[in-house]
């Protein structure tokens, strides 16, 4: 018998689940979240052999543009990262003068210890046993600390895996924000998490203290109005996918998913995604992209050096609009946070390692 399927609400995921006031926000916000990873052919089965991090050399081509614009990045670090001087040193060298905010990535088919078989279902952390999960972001941050030189406050779970035992373990273990949640994709077909129940609205967990969830910007939008999710997941069901069906309502206009990144999606659909959320009262907007993405060959999005014009071309022309059109700023989670969870009493102090 086929066990349903169960989509789990987000107090299910995160204990103390709350969506957060966005009074504090006067302007549209834009945090900017690169995943600093391995590069490996994201088309083939994973490996532990595959962490070279070479395209970091070429770091400066996102890491420019955002400075054009005033953006302190955050680079979320994996170990192969963090652990090879030629991925840790040019980040090392921006967290030094203070240009980027540095927090945790994992990716556990290549984070120590190597407790688990390589398989799509281990890819995501909030499968793995418990002590495994522990170790492998204890040795991620140990190994930021000891060659990048900061502790990290920030995580962000790999494949978007997050599980209740990884949220639980980063309040344990010192962490202030969680960049987890992608909203309203669906992993579980891969057997990883639904986020089908959240939306981009900021929130707070934690059992101890108060922890900052930062969702990804992403959306339902267009003529279906709140009956869009009904009607993009039907047009994308298995039969309607050898038509296309998903292309056609997008095109259409009666429904599209679209989520604030260049990876995947045009300037005009980031600035259509990044206006609707400004509308309905959700101001503090989160861009998401890869590292690899810098260097052509490594991710789908920039297989040439055209992919590569065109890639920067779209961030350039998104983040022109957002600062003129929307009237935005930026900032970094860190700061953020204390905005938003800011409150005359003295906060808990952060809790140490777990022995």
């Amino acid at each position: 018998m086929t066990v349903p399927h169960h989509t789990p609400e987000p107090q299910e995921i995160y204990q103390g689940y709350r969506p957060v006031s966005l009074a504090a926000v006067t302007r549209p916000t834009l945090l900017v979240v690169v995943d600093t990873e391995e590069e490996f052919p994201w088309e083939q089965s994973l490996s532990r052999e595959r962490t070279s991090v070479s395209h970091l050399r070429h770091i400066d081509r996102f890491q420019s543009l955002f400075e054009r614009f005033g953006i302190s990045p955050t680079y979320v670090v994996d170990f192969p990262v963090a652990s090879q001087p030629i991925g840790y040193e040019p980040l090392r060298a921006l967290a030094v003068a203070g240009r980027c905010s540095i927090g945790t990535h994992i990716h556990p088919w290549v984070t120590p210890p190597f407790d688990e078989r390589v398989s799509g279902y281990n890819s995501f952390i909030g499968n793995l046993r418990l002590p495994t999960q522990r170790a492998k972001i204890e040795a991620t941050t140990a190994a930021i600390e000891t060659n990048i030189g900061v502790r990290p406050r920030t995580f962000k779970a790999g494949r978007y895996g997050i599980g209740r035992d990884t949220a639980l373990l980063i309040e344990e273990l010192g962490y202030d924000i969680d960049q987890s949640v992608m909203p309203h994709f669906d992993y579980s077909t891969e057997r990883g998490p639904s986020f089908t129940r959240f939306d981009a609205r900021p929130f707070t967990f934690g059992s101890r203290r108060p922890l900052l969830g930062l969702p990804a910007t992403a959306a339902y939008l267009g003529a279906a109005g709140r009956f869009a999710p009904a009607v993009y997941d039907a047009a994308a069901s298995p039969l309607l996918t050898r038509l296309h069906g998903a292309g056609i309502v997008s095109r259409l206009r009666l429904a599209d998913r679209l989520n604030l990144s260049p990876e995947g999606y045009t300037a005009a659909e980031m600035i259509r995604v990044a206006t609707h959320q400004v509308k309905q009262g959700v101001p503090v907007l989160t861009m998401t992209l890869h590292s690899p993405s810098v260097e052509p060959g490594h991710t789908p999005y920039v297989r040439t050096a055209q992919d590569l014009e065109t890639f920067v071309g779209t961030m350039t022309t998104f983040l022109e609009h957002f600062y003129t059109k929307l009237s935005g700023t930026s900032t970094t989670p860190e700061a953020l946070r204390q905005l938003l969870l800011a409150r005359p009493e003295p906060m808990a102090a952060p809790q140490g390692h777990p022995r």
